[in-house]
């Protein structure tokens, strides 16, 4: 047993474990129980959902129809971003991709009909798993040697999603690799416009600073666009195995060094200043974890690739990121969601964006 593991067996209690529903995130119980019992008519007991507590985009519930556990996905309440939501192709890349890439989630029915719950949605089957998010839970060993043996996973897993031969499992329907950079840079900045609800010096700097010094990019693979720690689901008994991959609605054909800009945006070091403390997703600045630069390091001699111009795709992720969330607390703001967790929001893209500055001047990974 090595350093991520759990000796004693009754710590599986530390894996992700869904809550009761949050007030407006409520699914027609009637009309998605018809609808289960028409694909699954076998199961005879009772109906129960509940809603998985984390997560900020696509909502995520737990559906037990008799002995038989699924999860649901489907889009926000009242969201403006539609192509970010799409049901349909989440569910057609995760169909293709689980079989040559076990982490993602094996999906079962997807349901297009609007009348049952107000939304497409789609079910999958569950996997069970430790989620590590801010920090790790009380009590769940988490020693340096475990930090460093889920760094280096965390990275030559991401190096293994973008070895996958994509056209060979059916996507190059996905999406349109060349001038695939481009496109995001335009498209990101619209974005943010188009949820703006603050004057923030930093966007018009980096718009400009992202523009004028867009890479050429010769090579696409398949890429998640949202890969960090509270994505990932590990093993129970063994922390640094990563065991799923979860939230593909952002999967597309691209630049794989953006999919590592991504991590790279999400990751926060012991040495960074006290407010981009705040942005931490996961226990990246435990004792033991890799720098941002160790990650690009190893991430260089597991794919083999060039990442000389790393600095290009850390600070258009840091800008990426913060009209992520600029996009959600727009949500709040409109009153098309009541979840209180987004009423800080806006102070977390202020510091985004000036880290993704900050990034622009100092040439600092």
């Amino acid at each position: 047993m090595n350093a991520g593991s759990l000796a004693d067996s009754s710590r599986t209690n530390f894996r992700d474990a869904p809550a009761v529903i949050r007030p407006g995130e409520e699914l027609d119980v009637p009309k998605l129980e018809s609808f289960l019992r028409s694909h699954f008519p076998a199961e005879a007991a009772a109906l129960t959902v509940k809603q998985f507590p984390s997560g900020h985009s696509n909502l995520t519930y737990s559906i037990q129809l008799g002995n038989r556990s699924m999860v649901l996905r489907r889009p926000p309440f009242g969201s403006k971003v539609k192509s970010a939501h799409d049901m349909s192709r989440e569910f057609h890349v995760l169909s293709r991709l689980h079989p040559a890439y076990p982490p993602a989630p094996q999906v079962l029915l997807y349901c297009e009909d609007d009348s049952v719950l107000g939304a497409p949605f789609y079910l999958m089957e569950p996997i069970g798993g430790v989620i590590l998010r801010r920090d790790p839970p009380p009590g769940l060993p988490f020693t340096p040697q475990t930090a460093r043996g889920l760094c280096e996973s965390f990275i030559d897993n991401l190096a293994r999603l973008h070895s996958i031969d994509y056209a060979g499992i059916g996507l190059t329907d996905l999406g349109k690799p060349q001038g695939y950079l481009e496109r995001q840079v335009r498209g990101w900045i619209e974005r943010y416009h188009a949820s703006k609800t603050h004057d923030i010096p930093e966007v018009d700097k980096i718009s400009q600073w992202v523009q004028q010094n867009l890479p050429a990019s010769s090579y696409a693979t398949l890429i998640h666009n949202d890969y960090k720690f509270d994505n990932m689901i590990l093993d129970p008994a063994d922390l640094t195995k990563i065991i799923g991959l979860l939230d593909w609605e952002m999967c597309t054909l691209g630049d794989p060094l953006s999919d590592l800009g991504t991590a790279l945006a999400y990751w926060v070091e012991a040495s960074d200043p006290d407010d981009f403390q705040q942005l931490r997703w996961g226990p990246s600045n435990y004792p033991g974890s890799m720098t941002r630069s160790e990650l690009v390091e190893r991430y260089a001699k597991s794919s083999g690739r060039d990442v000389s111009n790393m600095i290009f795709y850390l600070v258009f992720a840091r800008f990426k990121v913060a009209v992520i969330v600029q996009q959600i607390y727009y949500r709040f703001h409109a009153g098309l969601t009541n979840d209180q967790r987004f009423a800080s929001m806006p102070a977390l893209v202020q510091t985004l964006l000036r880290a993704s500055w900050h990034s622009a001047q100092s040439r600092v990974i």
